[in-house]
């Protein structure tokens, strides 16, 4: 069976949206426009806007509306940074620096963030084998000092949600809450299913903000497993792979016989 590849956000967006159960973890989401951005930023003052069809973080842009004793816009792009006085300013500059493809305006989450550095978390949901719904992994990015992103490619490094969370959840509820993470990762793969029917894995990027609530920023339908390599416990990442043979994703290793 080939593995169902689905690129388009909006298209992901739009299958979450209809789950009922989902809806309240993302992020509003709308096309971008002159319009819409300075409405969702003067809503709510930072936005992400995204390529509708991109990977690996690449083309993220941060806007933010400064208010107070200085006020302005800035954004940045990478490792580039502007500072405008003015909306139309920065949205005309924002139309050189964004990718000549359609992008999408995405409400701004704050990240939580250790050492000053921002983190989220990439959820591995998968086909076991008995083709259920399983959360298999759950890796944290944390951010490269001077980027918006935290993917590993761009410079991110992988963390445990332990050592993450450490400080931010009592330890007694640690084990809750990561239930509740790996629900979140079965509920979304469930949504997309619907719409979607030959999906087998997805990776979820999930923000935490600073009342510990989780936010769907994006998922990916050919996640990228090798990150769970990273992790100090070697099972996660056997268990992910073994159900990746299994749906046909990599191919199985051959045994020897015996002589």
């Amino acid at each position: 069976m080939r593995i169902q590849r689905v690129r388009s956000k909006w298209a992901k967006t739009h299958a979450l949206l209809a789950d009922p159960a989902v809806r309240p973890f993302v992020p509003e989401t709308r096309p971008f426009t002159r319009a819409t951005v300075k409405e969702m930023l003067n809503r709510m003052g930072m936005v992400y806007v995204k390529p509708v069809n991109g990977t690996f973080g690449r083309g993220v842009i941060r806007v933010e509306k400064i208010t107070g004793r200085d006020p302005h816009y800035f954004f940045q792009s990478g490792v580039r940074q502007f500072r405008f006085e003015t909306f139309n300013e920065m949205f005309d500059k924002l139309l050189e620096v964004k990718k000549p493809k359609p992008y999408l305006v995405q409400q701004g989450i704050e990240l939580l963030k250790l050492e000053g550095r921002r983190f989220d978390l990439r959820v591995m949901v998968q086909r076991n084998l008995q083709s259920e719904w399983e959360t298999t992994g759950i890796i944290g990015r944390l951010a490269h000092p001077s980027k918006i992103v935290t993917n590993y490619h761009s410079g991110g490094t992988p963390m445990t949600l332990e050592d993450l969370m450490d400080g931010n959840i009592p330890k007694q509820y640690f084990s809750q809450y990561r239930n509740g993470l790996k629900k979140i990762g079965t509920m979304v793969a469930a949504a997309l299913t619907r719409k979607f029917p030959r999906l087998m894995e997805i990776g979820i990027d999930i923000a935490i903000d600073d009342q510990l609530r989780p936010w769907i920023l994006e998922v990916n339908t050919l996640p990228d497993p090798y990150l769970f390599r990273k992790l100090p416990d070697p099972s996660v990442y056997r268990r992910i792979h073994r159900y990746a043979e299994h749906y046909g994703r990599f191919r199985r290793r051959k045994t020897r016989s015996k002589v």
